[in-house]
């Protein structure tokens, strides 16, 4: 084999051996990302409400703080501030002392999975004990949706749509002015048939209509701004680095099939830092919860977008640059005679 041969026939060998190692490794990473999240579901630091005089509450609180780590107490004075503090989004249910007995207080559009662990919780210990908990859904699920797999299945459509905008605006070549008013457009768009296929349509959500178009509309342009802005800076490897946090880390970090605090630590953190996990979050607070608790995630998603825009308008403006201070012929005198 000749010399020149030899780097022909060795470039596409380490091509298939990057393809053999790389598979496996995106497949572990893969698993790791949804499976271990999936596998370690707990309460951790749940807010969880106990209102009553301080005497009467003092057994429950104990039985409560038995399992170490589970449960944030909160204190209210009765059961009315108790229901505020559900429906402000500050606890995800209540343990309520009255004098026909205790009573639960949950919130299944919160998170079914939390209402179904606080009422096997709580009144499977009531029961042990010989007693009974009557069960109260302060913000009830939608019926046509009891288990909230709609919403949790909405987060990952959300994230490929987004991905798509963003890689679809580099691919093209749109840069600039234009590249943000394409992917401002497609993102309201998307947000305008999601909210008339989950809220119109399906009856999934049920909150104000406009508000949850523009939450959907938010985080896709949040995904999308963010993946062409890191194209934009890092050239089309940024499609799949951005990619790649949104789908291996945004998706199942989310929290929305159970909550953040259902997770490890800091997996349900992390999550509300990145669009899916803040989008969900805040689609739940305008859809279920007249928009209780949005700010945090509406600033998480505003702060995707504008920084993913902004990362669109640097990156166009360095091209520009580096255009303007390219290599020039060389203008030289010409000899006379």
């Amino acid at each position: 084999m000749s010399t020149a041969s030899a780097p022909a026939t060795r470039g596409p060998a380490l091509r298939a051996i990057a393809v053999v190692v790389l598979v496996p490794v995106l497949s572990a990473l893969a698993l790791w990302a949804f499976a271990w999240p999936a596998a370690r579901t707990a309460p951790r630091d749940l807010p969880l409400g106990v209102a009553g005089p301080p005497a009467a509450t003092a057994g429950i609180e104990e039985k409560l703080t038995r399992q170490e780590g589970a449960f944030e107490i909160h204190h209210y004075a009765d059961e009315a501030a108790a229901r505020a503090a559900i429906e402000d989004r500050t606890v995800y249910g209540a343990v309520v002392v009255t004098a026909r007995g205790p009573e639960l207080l949950t919130a299944s559009a919160a998170s079914p999975v939390v209402a179904q662990l606080l009422q096997q919780a709580v009144t499977g210990q009531a029961a042990a004990e010989g007693g009974e908990v009557r069960t109260v859904d302060v913000v009830a699920a939608p019926a046509a949706d009891p288990r909230g797999a709609a919403l949790n299945a909405s987060v990952l459509p959300l994230a490929i749509a987004g991905i798509a905008a963003g890689a679809v605006v580099t691919l093209l070549g749109l840069r600039g002015v234009r590249a943000a008013l394409t992917l401002v457009g497609a993102a309201a768009l998307v947000g305008l048939v999601a909210a008339a296929l989950a809220h119109s349509w399906l009856g999934v959500l049920t909150g104000h209509w406009w508000a949850e178009a523009a939450t959907l509309g938010l985080s896709t342009l949040a995904v999308g701004a963010a993946v062409a802005g890191c194209a934009a800076l890092l050239g089309t490897p940024g499609i799949g680095a951005m990619a790649f946090v949104v789908m291996f880390l945004g998706n199942p970090f989310s929290g929305a099939a159970s909550a953040p605090q259902m997770l490890p630590e800091p997996v349900g953190a992390i999550g509300q830092w990145l669009p899916p996990g803040a989008g969900s979050t805040l689609l739940r607070s305008v859809a279920f919860f007249d928009g209780a608790a949005a700010t945090g995630p509406a600033l998480t998603l505003t702060w995707w977008a504008v920084l993913g825009l902004g990362a669109v308008a640097l990156g166009d403006a360095l091209k520009r640059r580096r255009k303007e201070d390219g290599p020039t012929a060389e203008r030289r005198p010409a000899l006379v005679g």
